[in-house]
């Protein structure tokens, strides 16, 4: 944090006595001053000057990797320069978000985020960094229902179907997810503890590619994901969907039924987002947000999105922001709620 600057007095050696400064040094560091807040806009115009970083925190294919590539080369071709994305797998997302947030406040390193890894996550692990503080958020790029898709073998077509099975079988089935705390990981405790049924958390690191192998192949029964990471294997007939997270059917599966309409009130939305450092200045976050925007806004983007089960909510970044905090009270409350320990 820069400290203030002080003028007008200065403590001589014995720090006993004060003495007048030099007249000229209050006006010197005035000007330095004015000098630098003009230099920052115009600096900020013409960002970006190299390659620009785009880091997240879970294994290729998954979805958050699935929906920042497509904007990544959009970034690329409006700025001029390169947009690399970079996955960092590990800890549900927060070694990413970690390294993101100690980053320089230059814009050339940036987070691309799911909405839990950053309003989950951190009240169930200890994250060596404040999601609401450390970061900038600058656009939602996203916004989706889960999608619960199960192996063939497991016997239900719908979330009824499915706490029947489980209240038959306590402690049997099984759920994969990206990570503790993930917004995956907490679809499954919230249909848990709503449902009055025993089900199996099984984390994995990564995403979607880490856990499909073992759903696929019958490992573990079932997993909450955006309909991106498990598109290919629904339409292939080896995964089936049993139901969305959110209180509306979705496009993408218009024949696949709410959770909620098998048990009232449940009600889970995730997000995907790309953030800065704390710190960034502000006229680089306003350009990027418009040109996310300006992007989401594109007809072929738009129909991408609606093919992998994604919204584009084109909020600014104060909404953004808005959203975030809200989120990560009510994830707060709902872990609390339903009896979560940090680990």
């Amino acid at each position: 944090m820069t400290s203030a600057l002080r003028v007008g007095y200065t403590s001589s050696s014995n720090g006993d006595q004060r003495r007048p400064m030099h007249p000229a040094l209050p006006h010197a560091a005035l000007a330095c001053a004015l000098a630098f807040a003009a230099v920052a806009p115009a600096g900020a115009q013409s960002w970006p000057l190299k390659p620009v970083r785009l880091i997240h925190g879970f294994a290729p294919g998954s979805a958050i990797d699935v929906s920042i590539r497509p904007l990544a080369a959009q970034l690329a071709t409006e700025f001029g320069q390169g947009f690399s994305v970079e996955p960092r797998p590990g800890a549900t997302g927060q070694l990413a978000n970690e390294f993101v947030s100690k980053s320089a406040p230059d814009a050339y390193t940036l987070l691309a985020a799911p909405g839990s890894s950053l309003t989950s996550a951190p009240h169930l692990q200890k994250a060596p960094y404040d999601s609401l503080k450390d970061l900038s958020p600058i656009a939602m790029i996203t916004a989706f229902s889960f999608v619960l898709v199960a192996h063939p073998s497991v016997p239900a077509k719908t979330a009824r179907d499915l706490v029947a099975i489980a209240k038959a079988r306590p402690g049997v089935l099984t759920y994969g997810s990206t990570g503790v705390g993930s917004g995956f990981h907490l679809a499954g405790e919230l249909l848990a503890s709503m449902g009055g049924v025993n089900m199996v958390h099984v984390p994995y690191r990564g995403g979607g590619s880490a856990t499909m192998p073992d759903l696929v192949s019958g490992r573990i029964d079932m997993m909450w994901e955006s309909y991106a990471a498990v598109r290919t294997q629904v339409e292939a007939g080896k995964l089936r969907a049993i139901g969305v997270t959110g209180t509306t059917r979705i496009a993408a599966l218009p024949d696949v039924p709410p959770i909620n309409d098998s048990v009232p009130g449940y009600d889970l939305v995730g997000w995907h987002g790309v953030l800065a450092p704390a710190g960034v200045p502000r006229e680089v976050i306003e350009r990027m947000n418009a040109s996310i925007n300006r992007a989401l806004d594109r007809k072929d983007l738009r129909a991408l999105w609606a093919q992998q089960g994604f919204d584009t909510p084109q909020l600014t970044s104060d909404q953004f922001a808005q959203r975030m905090r809200r989120d990560y009270a009510f994830y707060g409350k709902l872990i609390k709620s339903i009896g979560l320990q940090a680990q």
